[in-house]
């Protein structure tokens, strides 16, 4: 087998497509394949109308190196005109139409990206500029998007994430059982949740069972409007995130009023009451142990905090209902106004909260790839453009089927 007979078969060419001629340019530390089409009757396919040559092109594609010579595909690739006075470019095997790469190529580079996690490093291994890079991960991912099935999902998840400076956001639709990112939409109004419901085919849509997100009321009214028969369960973890801003306030008011009297107490012990402490009798809780048995106010609303967890752990609506009715009451007559705004916003999303009884769904899933997220970020350095945004984060989230035919 010569190295004409080699490449042959290494790109799987047939007619009209033959290797012409290899040659290595050693200065450049190359291997350039000739490729050439016989002449043959071309149609349009939409019409099946024959096509005539309009012209030929000379093209080079990147391919994979060869013994560390870089490896370079040339051919002079006809220009179609069609009846209707169009001209098209016919598409080589070897690669897809409007790539300088390679199919093998591409899907190398796409490997090497998923394993390195950063455009930069990735293309600093295959030779390639980043904007090269960022090329191959649009094509892949439209192409994933073209083979995505419209499989069922019962549990979604609606979240939003910052893309930048400014109060800029971009809202996410997560598949919860899948652990993967469906779509991406910037902004996070009510018209740009509704984009999201876009990319679900109406079966899909109509499947639905439960979609947890937090109590923003854009992504409440969006979910109602589109999925009607779908519940909304509030997120445990924003539930959370409201209660321990409620203990910040309490301590920060009341380490302003000890501090008046000389008392800094309360000085440097945010994060000791915003932390879990399952067992107080373990060594490391020596600290808060001390603080939790004298008589603050901090101490009372962290022990609400901490009481309302039990809430998640009921498996029948009845129980669930009473404790929260109980919950409530005991917290509006605590005398913490702090707790009692949150107690009250909690209250007007009581519906929402029971949900998680029948569903138990969260927004975990969605929680951890914002932090896979977070990470696509700090690796760009900032994503400024959102359509390169959405495209990383579909690249490394959306478990797509991305390589080339």
């Amino acid at each position: 087998m010569n190295e004409r007979e080699f490449y042959q078969q290494v790109l799987g060419l047939s007619k009209p497509w033959k290797v012409k001629a290899v040659r290595m340019e050693l200065a450049q530390r190359q291997i350039v394949v000739e490729v050439e089409c016989e002449e043959q009757v071309w149609g349009n396919p939409s019409t099946g109308v024959r096509a005539q040559i309009h012209e030929w092109n000379l093209r080079r594609w990147r391919h994979l190196d060869t013994c560390q010579f870089e490896t370079l595909i040339e051919a002079r690739v006809p220009r179609l005109r069609y009846e209707d006075g169009r001209t098209e470019e016919v598409t080589v095997p070897w690669a897809e139409r409007y790539s300088r790469l390679s199919k093998l190529m591409e899907s190398f580079v796409i490997q090497v990206v998923e394993s390195c996690g950063t455009v930069k490093e990735a293309a600093g291994l295959v030779g390639l500029g980043v904007d090269q890079v960022d090329g191959v991960m649009r094509r892949a991912v439209r192409r994933g998007l073209e083979r995505r099935q419209a499989e069922p999902m019962k549990y979604l998840g609606m979240d939003e994430k910052s893309i930048g400076r400014g109060h800029r956001y971009a809202t996410l639709l997560n598949d919860l059982e899948g652990g993967r990112v469906w779509e991406v939409v910037a902004g996070r109004k009510q018209e740009d949740a509704d984009e999201l419901w876009k990319s679900l085919s109406p079966q899909q849509r109509q499947e639905v069972r439960a979609v947890a997100m937090d109590m923003w009321p854009a992504y409440l009214n969006s979910v109602k409007q589109a999925l009607p028969q779908a519940d909304v369960v509030h997120d445990r973890f924003h539930v959370a995130k409201h209660l321990n801003e409620a203990v910040d306030k309490v301590r920060r008011a009341e380490h302003r009023a000890l501090l008046e009297q000389g008392d800094d107490l309360l000085k440097g012990t945010k994060y000791e009451w915003l932390r879990r402490h399952p067992d107080l009798r373990r060594g490391e809780a020596t600290v808060f142990r001390l603080l939790h048995h004298l008589n603050l106010k901090t101490s009372r609303a962290w022990r609400y905090k901490e009481s309302f967890d039990g809430f998640w752990h009921y498996r029948l609506l009845g129980p669930a209902r009473r404790f929260f009715k109980d919950w409530y009451a005991s917290a509006i007559r605590s005398r913490l106004p702090a707790l009692k705004t949150v107690a009250r916003m909690l209250k007007s999303h009581c519906a929402e909260l029971l949900n998680y009884i029948p569903h138990r769904i969260s927004n975990a899933a969605s929680e951890g790839l914002n932090s896979t997220i977070q990470l696509i970020k700090a690796n760009a350095r900032g994503l400024p453009n959102f359509q390169n945004f959405r495209t990383r984060i579909l690249f490394f989230c959306g478990k797509l089927d991305m390589l080339p035919a």
